[in-house]
């Protein structure tokens, strides 16, 4: 049943101590790191963890008697956090040279509370990362005093808003998509033979995202506010906005899990346009989607005359697959 409402380390041989530090917000830092002790790594990255609840670089760095050693950079912050500095998972890639500073682990464990990352070599060669760039906090007012910031429901005529329990016709989203077989291409189809289930982040309860939060059993609620749809799936508290009042995306957001949408209403049927994705898969076999330009979500959600129930359906159009993959589900 539906219920409705308005409402809304170069590391030097040895670390000297340069001082007490402020408190850092990061989960357990007194535990991991000393506040007391500062170094600085510098070398080659060898692999990039990028997930929630933090990211973190594996570097491989030369010490001057021929050795390696491995040190762990593990930057404060969450992925929102680098979203917003356009920090994202191609800044930093495996290859390239990077120069880190920050504190050191305890118990002379190598992995550094890395707040300064200098990126040596790539695309980004020359820029600085973490709390050296940015503090992470605004400093200046940017609301205009002229513009009403109020939210208020557009009050379609056809109301949406409320919760819905998406079991309705629920279906396991593993290779669910239609028709069958897969019209992979072939560089496609030979991403899907090397996969590895184990990498699949929704296993280490990371979002879905998009195109597969769509087919989540778990309830979602729509709220009108006004200039979009806010959905809130409680699929791991997932928000989604699904902008109504033509926008476009701004130039400087980058690709995201969810994507920038927008939407309109086509008679008694909402048509949703998701745009700006990151690479992912589409199910939970494997199956690749390109992300970036390469894919485009239309979905059409059509709730029935009484209102109690929804269909929809969702095409998902990738440079992947020489056809539009098609995945239906419904609410109530």
């Amino acid at each position: 049943m539906r219920f409705h409402t308005r409402l809304l380390v170069t590391v030097s041989a040895v670390a000297a101590a340069v001082g007490v530090r402020d408190a850092h917000a990061h989960h357990a830092f007194a535990t991991e790191f000393d506040a007391s002790l500062t170094g600085e790594v510098k070398g080659e990255v060898t692999r990039v963890w990028w997930q929630n609840p933090h990211i973190r670089y594996d570097v491989a760095m030369k010490m001057p008697d021929g050795s390696t050693q491995m040190w762990a950079l593990l930057p404060p912050g969450n992925l929102p956090t680098y979203r917003r500095e356009n920090w994202t998972e191609q800044t930093i890639q495996a290859g390239f040279q990077v120069t880190a500073t920050g504190n050191l682990g305890r118990d002379n464990t190598k992995k550094l509370y890395a707040t300064c990352i200098n990126v040596g070599s790539g695309p980004e060669k020359g820029r600085a990362l973490g709390r050296c760039a940015t503090s992470g906090t605004v400093t200046q007012v940017t609301a205009d005093p002229n513009v009403d910031y109020t939210v208020t429901a557009k009050d379609y005529e056809v109301d949406i808003s409320g919760y819905w329990d998406n079991r309705y016709r629920f279906q396991v989203t593993v290779d669910d998509f239609q028709p069958k077989p897969m019209p992979m291409t072939a560089a496609t189809a030979a991403i899907y033979q090397a996969r590895k289930y184990g990498d699949d982040h929704v296993l280490r309860c990371a979002p879905p995202g998009l195109p597969r939060i769509f087919g989540s059993p778990y309830p979602m609620q729509v709220v009108d506010a006004g200039t979009h749809y806010l959905m809130v799936f409680m699929q791991d508290n997932t928000p989604r906005r699904v902008w109504m009042d033509g926008r476009k995306p701004p130039a400087e957001q980058p690709p995201t899990s969810m994507g920038f949408s927008t939407g309109k209403w086509e008679g008694r049927t909402l048509v949703i346009e998701t745009t700006m994705l990151l690479p992912g898969w589409l199910d939970g076999s494997g199956y690749p989607l390109t992300g970036g330009n390469g894919t485009r979500i239309v979905e059409r959600w059509t709730p029935a005359a009484d209102g109690l129930t929804m269909e929809r359906i969702m095409t998902v159009h990738d440079t992947g697959y020489t056809e539009p993959r098609v995945r239906t589900s419904g609410a109530v």
